[in-house]
């Protein structure tokens, strides 16, 4: 597996609305790409900051992933997961994690945010960090 760099950094925020003010006004950002994931019950908003991205994670479902960490986290949002950029690809590098022992939320990519091939890793592996292993479809 190579990994070339941080792809994004995961926020879940309870609304993109009530986030990006704080992003844009006060840091400076600029958000260029928001957009709807059906599959995750989750909308995303994306900023750069110099070649990472900031991913905010809002649910569009009380029963999506999202909603439950903010649940877990006394209604608050916050650091959900790190992303990396895998050049080899996000199939053969499920393969050899998990012939490494790392346990797997999924056993095969799938499509996320901005057209990319997605997987993640389970914390309880990954010393308490979701990790998603990221890739440009071919």
């Amino acid at each position: 597996m190579k990994i070339s760099h941080i792809e994004h950094l995961g926020i879940a925020v309870k609304s993109i609305e009530e986030a990006l003010p704080y992003y844009e006004n006060v840091l400076g950002l600029k958000c260029y790409n928001i957009e709807t994931v059906e599959d995750q019950k989750v909308r995303t908003a994306f900023l750069k900051v110099g070649d990472v991205k900031i991913e905010l994670l809002e649910p569009t479902s009380p029963e999506s992933t999202i909603a439950k960490f903010i649940e877990k986290n006394n209604g608050n949002g916050g650091m959900h997961h790190l992303a990396f950029a895998v050049e080899d690809g996000v199939a053969g590098a499920l393969v050899e994690i998990e012939e490494k022992g790392i346990r797997l939320i999924d056993k095969a990519p799938r499509k996320g945010a901005e057209g990319l091939n997605i997987a993640f890793l389970h914390p309880k592996s990954t010393l308490g960090v979701l990790t998603e292993l990221c890739e440009k479809p071919e």
